[in-house]
């Protein structure tokens, strides 16, 4: 009989059953189908700056990227990267044996993962997470035991001991993000020596995803995690161009690390895209030389784009909590009288004709997520005043 299967077996991997559409591309349908602003899923509505676009035309042009670039990375991209460590933190790293180019951070999230875990090991990871972390845990035959950052004094607040209890003797590596996303926290420098020391205490490797870096608000500094004692040789740091350069679609990331920690990730890497985003790759190694004057004006636009949505969404009736870096607002519902995100979110629409996401979605412990909805303010000014004026139908 034709289009029958052998076997009743799903189609889809059991470790991967749990996955299905993501909630970025169903709230992004629900924005076209319905028309409303999409403050969803985390993209800008306008490109980085116009020197670095030339750039990648000029590539284009020239035939740089064309044609598969080498597996690691261009050399000039891999430089850039590395002096980019050595001037924003003062780490070295050699641009040869100790720098990877990956498509986008994602890919490197994934590539590190499933280098670096054996199927049983468990990897402690901050709640709520990316989403793409769980399923490339599963796809590593990983176990991931979450540890939930909670709401303290206006801000979501990492538990140093809940931390330290989560690690058991089958820990194989933590999972780090900072700036996080989706609640904007970012960890002192006293929580991430506390981190560090962990990780050397019990011997454990480090993926740290920091592609929110240079989106630091306030009194907020990002350190990264490499920069600690013992931390260099246990750390794959992940970083990104889409969130820096607001050129999301190019899908250039990177991997800094120890030599072994690196050639572990490019085996993977090597056989997940091979290689990406060739022309490109030679318009960020340019952009990773802009002046300081580029990330503090970058930043200082996002702040006031950020103080725009948390005023409006505060004005609605949300409880809005302080975001020191990334550029997303997280906001408790209940004091609208709602207490579940998903039908918050899946009503929103419909009521003010604007899209979140549901926190939820980013949590093992469903509950502990349920009231809190995540907003986006890296749109056009205009796009968050309209934004705001139709979030007020919700105050009545």
């Amino acid at each position: 009989m034709t289009g029958m299967t052998s076997s009743a077996r799903p189609h889809l991997n059991r470790r991967l059953a749990e996955f299905g559409t993501t909630i970025f591309a169903e709230m992004s349908a629900l924005a076209a189908s319905t028309g409303a602003i999409n403050l969803g899923q985390g993209f800008p509505d306008t490109d980085g700056p116009e020197q670095i676009r030339e750039a990648a035309v000029r590539a284009l042009r020239d035939g740089r990227g064309n044609q598969y670039p080498p597996g690691p990375g261009v050399p000039e991209l891999r430089a850039a990267i590395a002096a980019h460590q050595l001037r924003r933190y003062g780490l070295s790293y050699d641009p040869d044996t100790e720098v990877l180019v990956t498509a986008g951070a994602t890919e490197a999230i994934a590539a590190a993962l499933l280098a670096l875990l054996e199927p049983g090991d468990e990897v402690v990871a901050l709640e709520p997470y990316y989403d793409s972390y769980a399923a490339s845990i599963a796809m590593a035959g990983g176990r991931r035991v979450p540890v939930t950052l909670r709401p303290h004094a206006g801000a979501f607040r990492l538990d140093l001991d809940e931390l330290r209890a989560a690690v058991t003797d089958r820990t194989r590596l933590l999972l780090i993000n900072t700036p996080h996303n989706p609640t904007g926290t970012v960890l002192t420098r006293e929580e991430l020596a506390a981190v560090a020391e962990l990780a050397v205490e019990r011997d454990l490797l480090v993926v740290t995803d920091e592609v929110y870096e240079h989106l630091v608000f306030d009194d907020a500094e990002h350190t990264p995690l490499a920069s600690f004692p013992g931390m260099r040789e246990r750390t794959v740091t992940i970083g990104s161009a889409g969130k820096t350069y607001s050129f999301t679609g190019w899908k250039v990331g990177w991997v800094t690390g120890a030599p072994g920690l690196v050639a572990a990730v490019r085996s993977v890497k090597q056989y997940l895209t091979y290689v990406a985003s060739g022309p490109f790759q030679y318009a960020v190694a340019e952009a990773l030389a802009l002046p300081d004057s580029y990330f503090t004006a970058f930043r200082e636009d996002m702040r006031a784009k950020r103080d725009l949505l948390a005023a409006g969404l505060t004005d609605a009736g949300f409880e809005v909590f302080r975001t020191a870096g990334t550029y997303f607002i997280t906001t408790d519902i209940r004091p609208l009288g709602e207490t579940d995100g998903f039908a918050f979110c899946r009503s929103l629409p419909e009521r003010a004709g604007v899209v979140a996401i549901p926190n939820a979605v980013f949590y093992d412990h469903r509950e502990a997520g349920a009231p809190f909805v995540r907003f986006a303010f890296c749109k056009r000014t205009s796009v968050l005043e309209e934004a705001v004026g139709r979030l007020k139908a919700l105050a009545g």
